[in-house]
Order: C-alpha cells, then sequence, then structure tokens
C-alpha cells in the first residue's frame, strides 16, 4: 500500500533551521510530482513548495529564498530544507505524492518556532 512518512519536525527558534524528510513506498517515486503543503491552526492548507518528477522546482512567495525542495529517487525520499524560520512558519507540514490524478498525503509532521 502507499505510504508516506514525513519527518524531521519540532520546536526551533526564529531564525533556526530544520530539515524535513518525507519517505515514500508503495509507489514509483521517480515518476511522482512531489510536493509540501502546510497547515497553520485555523487556516487552510497551503502549499510550500513542489518538485517535478525531472526536478523543476516551484515554491511559495512567502518561502522563497529560505526553503529549498529537493528529491533523492534512489531512496524514494523527498525533503525539505527549511532556514531562517519565523514564527509565520509554524504549521503541520505535509507531504504530497500526484501523478495526474492520483494524489497521496502523508500524516503530516509538526514545526513549531518560538519567537
Amino acid at each position: 500500500q502507499v505510504q508516506l512518512v514525513e519527518s524531521g519536525g519540532g520546536l526551533v527558534q526564529a531564525g533556526g533551521s530544520l530539515r524535513l524528510s518525507c519517505a515514500a513506498s508503495g509507489i514509483i517515486f521517480s515518476i511522482y510530482a512531489m510536493g509540501w503543503y502546510r497547515q497553520a491552526s485555523g487556516k487552510q492548507r497551503e502549499l510550500v513548495a513542489t518538485i517535478t518528477d525531472t526536478g523543476n522546482t516551484n515554491y511559495a512567495d512567502s518561502v522563497k529564498g529560505r526553503f529549498t525542495i529537493s528529491r533523492d529517487n534512489a531512496k524514494s525520499t523527498v525533503y525539505l530544507q527549511m532556514n531562517s524560520l519565523k514564527p509565520e512558519d509554524t504549521a503541520v507540514y505535509y507531504c504530497n505524492a500526484q501523478l495526474i490524478a492520483t494524489i497521496r498525503w502523508g500524516q503530516g509532521t509538526q514545526v513549531t518556532v518560538s519567537s
């Protein structure tokens, strides 16, 4: 069965860094577009960053220059390097795998940035 398992979340001070990982199983990882989304308390889920099967990336304006998405097809893993974190980055971060109309989600990992 398909599984996306996020890890790497936690509590960090403003200005700090975290690296999120999402390990996929049950899919042919290399042909999927992968993404990171986040949902803050009381708000809608929003796109953070995506990476296509060919490595093209896209970022929300709010994280450009601070976050970097990457993938390792050999490990079936997508990463989100988050630098210069701000309190407004506090949210549950979700991994997403998409192939045409098929979309899969992970269970999420909490990121809390203290001021």
